[in-house]
């Protein structure tokens, strides 16, 4: 209940507003931006399609015109989606195999920073009360993406390593961006690559 009274609050506060976008403004980018915000303050539960057009200074209608719903513009501003995710892995396997790890951890750092990390905030936040969330979660991670990053070295047990991988970009995101813990929350990308990198090509490669 504290989350939708948090979402009322976005609704009905007048300092939230940022009026009528000007004619030819990027609507959609405006609802992505909003959405990207109020997902990270209340999560997906708490969040209402009034109060992200509200935030974006559009008409409510205007998110089912772009995106079909919620949903849809979660998917676009929280998970990034729609990219496909076969680039990301082709761009990730680029390389040689003995620096994937690096590849990996340096790809998802400038992604998420490029938000101020409140991408990976509301996706936090989102999958803690939602279990649909969690499941788009769970399938972008291990299926789509770490499973296949695994599989081309044949390692054994492929399931437990996309499953570490996993764990280790998400605890690290939960450290920077949401607990914000120093000196961990303010390094620069590559002080993170070289420590956390090593760690994640473990367990693509090495002894488990």
């Amino acid at each position: 209940m504290g989350d939708v009274t948090s979402a009322s609050a976005h609704e009905t506060t007048p300092a939230k507003r940022r009026g009528r976008r000007p004619a030819g403004q990027d609507t959609k980018t405006a609802l992505i931006s909003a959405a990207r915000e109020v997902f990270g303050e209340v999560g997906y539960d708490g969040a209402t399609v009034r109060a992200i057009a509200t935030r974006a200074g559009v008409d409510a209608a205007m998110v089912n015109h772009w995106f079909g719903g919620k949903e849809n513009l979660f998917a676009r501003a929280v998970l990034e989606l729609p990219f496909d995710p076969r680039d990301l892995v082709a761009q990730l396997l680029s390389g040689p195999m003995e620096n994937l790890g690096e590849r990996i951890v340096r790809t998802f750092l400038t992604r998420w920073d490029t938000g101020g990390g409140d991408i990976f905030t509301a996706l936090v936040r989102s999958v803690a009360g939602h279990d649909q969330v969690a499941h788009v979660l769970r399938d972008l991670f291990l299926n789509q993406l770490f499973s296949k990053l695994v599989g081309p070295g044949d390692a054994d047990r492929p399931e437990l390593r996309a499953t570490l991988c996993a764990s280790q970009l998400i605890g690290m995101g939960m450290i920077r961006y949401v607990a914000k813990f120093e000196p961990l929350a303010s390094a620069d990308i590559e002080t993170l690559v070289d420590a956390v990198g090593p760690n994640v090509q473990r367990y693509l490669t090495g002894e488990l």
